[in-house]
């Protein structure tokens, strides 16, 4: 037991938590903001961070996954796609905690990378579900996608810089 206890310490110094988070939380008293309030409520030990994590990480790539043997309806692909990242997208609010990642999402780094995304699931939802056109929900699909590259290479140090690049001397028109 005690090295389940030390290696979910190890975890929490990995997603930026600190180890002694969980009884601090539990002693300070929050303002009536709204993020605050939500933190509040939301509070959940490590293991249940671990486990609502996994469970939802897994439910998002399945649906994901699944929304390829409906390829050939771009409506249901649509849908199912979408849902999937949704979920694999909040899967993280279970490590990080739903005020964390807002802040991450709203950081100024990726703040246009995280308004190209949230609108493309928004356009991809509302072409499968309003427009029901099978060529325009392919194309939200395909931004959509486009967006979540985007998104997560926003995480790592320099790679939308590295991948611009790759991109300007692939393209390079001149001869």
């Amino acid at each position: 037991m005690d090295k389940m206890n030390q290696a979910f310490e190890k975890m929490k110094m990995l997603v930026g938590m600190e180890v002694e988070d969980e009884e601090r939380a539990a002693e300070e008293e929050s303002s009536l903001s709204f993020m605050e309030d939500l933190n509040r409520n939301c509070s959940l030990s490590t293991k249940q961070r671990f486990y609502g994590f996994a469970i939802c990480l897994s439910a998002g790539l399945t649906c994901t996954l699944l929304s390829m043997l409906v390829f050939f309806n771009p409506v249901k692909f649509g849908i199912t796609f979408t849902l999937g990242n949704l979920m694999a997208l909040g899967s993280t609010a279970f490590l990080i905690g739903p005020q964390r990642q807002v802040t991450m999402m709203l950081d100024p780094a990726r703040i246009y990378a995280t308004a190209l995304y949230l609108a493309s699931i928004i356009i991809a939802l509302f072409c499968a579900l309003y427009v029901r056109n099978k060529l325009l929900t392919l194309l939200a699909i395909i931004l959509e996608f486009s967006g979540l590259i985007w998104y997560s290479l926003s995480y790592i140090p320099f790679a939308r810089t590295m991948v611009s690049k790759v991109f300007m001397t692939c393209f390079d028109t001149e001869f």
